[in-house]
């Protein structure tokens, strides 16, 4: 639904370019934020240690939001160590985010007591193998990981039961998505002051018609329309769209992957090498994995895993709700036995071979 976010250029072009500067050492740290994987594809793009959070560690409140079911925010740092610092700043509960209010699950306010070399000693790892298969040169790295994962002491289980998103997670999610985003976008609006210019998705639909030469010179508003068909959230479609998504995401997915084969974290490529960007035809996208723990509102935390011709590809670590410390002292221990992250050297164009 990103695309359809032209509405509002300014923020998401200030939260793209900090990504960047993170990883181009210009900044310590940047804060993302994720509905399915914006936290964790460009921290794999650049190199960099991305945390998408369980939903309801970090507040939402201010952010330009999609979904209240999968919304949240998390730190893009060069270390892991950064990364948990930032996140331990970020994990106060606010009045203002009700997903923050009377957590299940155990926060931590110094994510950096996690952070143990030697941590994968004993821990179970199951490799996500339907989760790969979409690029040979991420096939290699991973292989490469997995070995690496192996010497430092973690039992590999491989492969494990966990399915790609089919068609259903996708129909589901993607319902979800529509409904939420009309419902929350008009309670975001209603948060910028007593006479904002737009006050619903239907007044942002307006204004980029009104506007549709500075607004849309490459990209239409066909999400923002669909979304501002849907109903209300009591809509039986609604409903039954979020209950199969959390079932499909949580207890036959991750939950279920975990219990079966008592997983500490499940392990897969976080996406391919970045692709050039082509305003005509559209992304060049292969496969990733963030989508299990997106839908399901779980922790996932990416590393970067080495590098296909010049460019960082990260691996992949999620588990279940508020998982998140002992998937900070996986990653810890799996960066520091490989240190693959390399500072960017601003080349004109990739490496040939």
């Amino acid at each position: 639904m990103s695309q359809s976010l032209r509405a509002r250029p300014q923020p998401l072009r200030i939260e793209l370019g900090l990504r960047v500067a993170a990883a181009a050492s210009l900044c310590a740290a940047a804060i993302g934020t994720e509905t399915d994987g914006s936290i964790v594809c460009p921290s794999s793009h650049c190199g960099l240690v991305g945390i998408k959070p369980t939903v309801g560690l970090v507040s939402r409140a201010g952010i330009i939001p999609i979904s209240h079911s999968q919304d949240t925010a998390g730190p893009m740092a060069r270390t892991v160590a950064d990364a948990a610092v930032v996140l331990s700043a970020l994990t106060a509960a606010d009045p203002r985010d009700p997903a923050t209010l009377g957590r299940s699950g155990p926060v931590h306010p110094d994510y950096t007591e996690f952070l143990d070399a030697g941590a994968l000693r004993g821990k179970r790892l199951g490799i996500a193998r339907k989760l790969l298969g979409f690029h040979a040169g991420v096939d290699r790295l991973m292989e490469e990981a997995i070995a690496a994962l192996r010497d430092g002491g973690a039992v590999i289980v491989d492969p494990i039961a966990l399915e790609a998103p089919g068609e259903e997670l996708g129909k589901s999610e993607q319902e979800v998505l529509l409904y939420e985003f009309k419902t929350d976008i008009a309670a975001y609006l209603a948060t910028l002051g007593p006479g904002p210019r737009v006050r619903t998705l239907d007044d942002l639909i307006r204004f980029n018609e009104e506007n549709r030469e500075r607004e849309m010179p490459w990209f239409g508003q066909e999400r923002f329309i669909a979304s501002a068909a849907k109903g209300a959230l009591t809509d039986p479609a609604y409903v039954t769209a979020l209950e199969t998504s959390r079932r499909l995401a949580r207890g036959e997915g991750i939950d279920a992957a975990l219990r079966r084969d008592r997983l500490d974290a499940i392990v897969a490529a976080t996406g391919g090498p970045a692709w050039t960007i082509d305003l005509v035809n559209g992304d060049s996208f292969r496969g990733g994995s963030s989508t299990h723990a997106a839908v399901a509102g779980y922790p996932n935390v990416t590393v970067p895993a080495g590098m296909v011709q010049g460019l960082p590809v990260g691996i992949s670590f999620f588990a279940g709700a508020f998982a998140e410390g002992e998937l900070i002292s996986i990653a810890y221990a799996y960066e520091q036995a490989t240190l693959h992250r390399r500072a960017p050297t601003f080349r004109a164009s990739v490496e040939q071979g």
